[in-house]
């Protein structure tokens, strides 16, 4: 009866650090308003661009993001919630502008970035320079 009791104390104690595993790796779900998400991009993907968006991920995003876009900036740490990983599929697959309207809109603890760049091409050139980071 002992070692019943332990097993079944072992696998609820696994379980359960599973499901807390779970829901802590887990990004909340973001949804995008379909007419945003099917918006595309109007700026070409160009060195040109690609260095305004990076210059602007490093002025911007990078404390939080990461200098390669892997969530792991010198302020993640310090937030409620876990910056996204821009290297993943799962984000990489989203179209641009899903990517756009998170940036401009912010949610939690990312801000929305359209007065802090209010140049909609500026943000489109950050949305090209994303789709460049790769682990």
């Amino acid at each position: 009866m002992k070692k019943k009791m332990m097993l079944f104390a072992f696998v609820l104690a696994a379980g359960t650090m599973s499901f807390a595993f779970t829901i802590i790796q887990q990004p909340k779900p973001w949804p995008v308003p379909d007419k945003n998400a099917k918006m595309a991009n109007p700026v070409k993907s160009s060195a040109e661009s690609i260095n305004n968006g990076k210059a602007l991920w490093n002025l911007n995003c990078a404390s939080c993001h990461g200098k390669k876009g892997l969530g792991d900036g010198s302020k993640a740490a310090q937030l409620k919630t876990t910056p996204q990983d821009m290297t993943v599929t799962a984000f990489q697959s989203q179209s641009d502008g899903s990517v756009y309207y998170k940036i401009s809109e912010g949610r939690d603890d990312m801000p929305s970035f359209k007065k802090k760049i209010p140049d909609a091409e500026d943000i489109w050139s950050l949305v090209n320079y994303i789709r460049t980071v790769k682990k």
